[in-house]
């Protein structure tokens, strides 16, 4: 894609405007950067130009930002931190004689990726590894990752999606809840103590009580969380029953933190993919990555999704 430079500004003036609109001062942000308060005064009458549009309202003594200016302030900092990320990387890459940039989903990877990445570091020792948390799909012409654990279903532009494995829930709670609120069937657990839901699958336990053939009125009650990790947490807590994948609950299980209610398992209609993207194809890095998460997953049935 051909770029227009008239439109890219320079990271410096970037800065400057992120620094003033922190501070609401022109006389602080001068201070912070090394600069004179005019220097930053014409770099924001200066970007104003570029934009065609009034980022600050001056107010007695202070600047703050106007509703565009509002706008423009997280796209400014999503770029600057993308920029300083970038560089980071490349400075860390300089060092080593290979990389490898993963995007991982965040509790896949903080409970089953990094417990088992010191075995791939071993395998590839002159290697500098980074990992970064996302949850969704992402163009990787603007975040350069040369690949990602992706999952939903195979669907990822301009890139491939190659099957890891799928994943089976169980319910569980801590041994404290399940001995004050003892459940005989899924329709007791129902009524029990709160269930505990995943905000991004609101439809998981209707899905598990219906697999069961439970029937159950509400299904829909009880306590939300955004991520995995929180409701792992409140399930360790005892603020409820709580569906979840076995591999991200495996120490919990094995320590009896967490105890199975019901051995009747649910395999959730999507999946775990290797994502890579077209341009990455032939990374003999990315290509060895999957050899071995792979492997990882085959040889460890009881500690990792199933295959299916």
């Amino acid at each position: 894609m051909k770029l227009t430079r008239r439109l890219i500004p320079d990271i410096d003036i970037l800065q400057a405007f992120e620094c003033a609109a922190r501070h609401g001062s022109f006389t602080q942000a001068a201070k912070e950067l090394n600069l004179t308060q005019s220097a930053v005064s014409r770099q924001m009458s200066e970007l104003e130009s570029q934009i065609g549009v009034l980022l600050f309202e001056r107010v007695r003594q202070r600047v703050v930002l106007s509703d565009a200016g509002q706008k423009f302030l997280p796209e400014v900092r999503r770029l600057l931190g993308l920029t300083e990320e970038t560089m980071l990387r490349a400075m860390a890459a300089s060092q080593s004689a290979s990389s490898l940039s993963i995007a991982t989903l965040p509790t896949f990877g903080s409970r089953w990726l990094m417990p088992r990445l010191p075995d791939f570091l071993r395998r590839h020792p002159e290697m500098a590894l980074s990992v970064a948390s996302r949850s969704r799909p992402f163009d990787f012409e603007e975040e350069p990752f040369d690949l990602a654990i992706h999952y939903g279903q195979p669907v990822w532009a301009h890139a491939t999606c190659t099957y890891l494995c799928s994943e089976l829930i169980v319910p569980v709670g801590s041994p404290e809840l399940c001995a004050s609120n003892p459940v005989r069937t899924p329709v007791e657990l129902a009524n029990s103590a709160p269930l505990l839901h995943l905000s991004t699958r609101p439809k998981a336990w209707a899905s598990w009580f219906e697999a069961v053939q439970a029937d159950v009125i509400s299904p829909y009650k009880g306590h939300r969380f955004e991520h995995f990790s929180m409701v792992i947490e409140a399930a360790l807590a005892g603020l409820g029953f709580a569906l979840l994948p076995r591999y991200l609950i495996e120490q919990e299980l094995a320590s009896g933190r967490l105890q199975v209610l019901f051995d009747q398992p649910l395999q959730t209609e999507n999946s775990y993919y290797l994502v890579v993207p077209d341009h990455k194809k032939e990374n003999p890095l990315a290509q060895s990555f999957f050899i071995w998460i792979a492997d990882q997953v085959t040889d460890r049935q009881t500690a990792a999704p199933v295959i299916r």
